[in-house]
């Protein structure tokens, strides 16, 4: 049997190598010319046949010695608009951008397991596809290959995405539904300015917009016996103290645990503005945007996965996660067109994901490298 772990030991330090390149060197969501070509690159060296699409995204495939099935791994390359505040010497070298979420480990995981299936392509019943993704952050890029055809001809599609509260040489796995299902919503409330000291004589929409933002806001809770939380990121309105403006705007997001809860939830944001609307006599334009699906993984793609993780990293390595995240992640995408699962590779980080002094364990990144080949390796031979 292979010792992925082992091998993947041997390609440590070229995998830390890379990964340093690429925190150096961040690239905003559709916007990653750089990481995508080093990425193309690395790939190459490997036998991995590379083609383009879209902007920045491609897709390479590795073909096995015998005819199969071909599985995917995916990794996000884009960076978070934020200052790096963490003194590294490799630090991001690129003003206002940084790998805070991990998408560096992602991208240097993907490239070691990459280097360790094309070392035993003889062994392999089938293909396998790397999906390189810009836009996770933001854009959805996700959803644009799929349209773009980046699935066509693959069978089952895998990914990861680390997390700084396990221990680095951990990975979690986590059956059914993992992330949020996200929903955007931005409200302008519309008034009638007056002079602060005549309140009556107009129609305050930032007061309306403040109850509208406390009775959403309490919609965080338990429905149908999931969690359902809402969130108000943004407000704006007037420019002086003393004057009642016109109109008020604020944003927020709306994160389930389901579909259905999502549609229990939307009626009930409408509900919550429709009443306000009434009390106070502003008019709100509401715009609801559905966005992304989040992940509900498939059960027997999970169950392959903690068998195979299970074999390289020992049973005491691999946690099987019984909650799932508020966050949002858009492979969920993926997983609405192929079977497959999603699974986390801890990086014992203090700071958390998406701020300026996130550090992670960069020893997880040949775990990461491991367990993508195992379970991608797994899934070929066994059927």
């Amino acid at each position: 049997m292979t010792d992925w772990l082992k091998e993947a030991k041997e390609i440590e330090p070229g995998l830390i190598e890379l990964r340093r390149k690429l925190h150096r060197h961040p690239e905003g969501g559709n916007c990653e010319f750089f990481t995508s070509q080093l990425l193309i690159d690395e790939l190459e060296k490997c036998g991995v046949e590379v083609t383009r699409m879209l902007e920045t995204a491609a897709v390479g495939i590795l073909r096995g010695k015998y005819e199969g099935r071909t599985v995917a791994l995916r990794t996000d390359m884009d960076a978070l608009p934020l200052q790096e505040n963490t003194n590294l010497p490799f630090a991001s070298e690129i003003d206002g951008f940084m790998h805070a979420c991990g998408h560096d480990l992602h991208m240097s995981a993907l490239i070691g397991a990459a280097k360790l299936l094309s070392a035993h392509r003889d062994e392999l019943h089938g293909n396998v596809v790397f999906l390189l993704q810009p836009a996770e952050e933001n854009a959805g890029g996700a959803e644009r290959m799929i349209k773009a055809g980046a699935l066509n001809g693959v069978d089952a599609v895998f990914g990861a995405h680390v997390n700084p509260e396990m221990k680095a040489g951990t990975i979690g796995i986590k059956y059914g539904r993992f992330y949020a299902v996200s929903t955007r919503f931005n409200i302008t409330v519309h008034g009638k300015g007056c002079h602060g000291a005549e309140p009556e004589n107009g129609i305050d929409p930032l007061y309306a917009a403040c109850k509208m933002c406390t009775a959403l806001k309490e919609l965080t809770g338990i429905h149908n016996g999931k969690r359902d939380v809402v969130s108000i990121g943004m407000i704006q309105a007037g420019k002086v103290r003393n004057v009642i403006p016109d109109e008020a705007n604020f944003m927020g997001i709306l994160r389930t645990m389901s579909f259905e809860n999502r549609e229990l939830m939307v009626g009930k944001i409408l509900d919550i503005i429709a009443s306000i609307e009434e009390e106070t006599g502003v008019y709100a334009e509401t715009e609801i945007i559905y966005s992304y699906p989040g992940v509900e993984n498939h059960d027997a793609e999970t169950t392959l996965a903690l068998k195979a993780a299970e074999k390289v990293l020992g049973k005491e390595n691999v946690i099987n996660m019984e909650k799932g995240t508020m966050t949002s992640e858009d492979f969920g995408y993926f997983l609405l067109e192929r079977p497959g699962s999603f699974y986390h590779i801890g990086v014992s980080s203090k700071a958390p994901l998406h701020s300026p002094e996130f550090n992670p364990d960069e020893s997880a990144i040949a775990v990461g490298a491991a367990a993508h080949a195992a379970i991608l390796s797994e899934y070929l031979n066994s059927h």
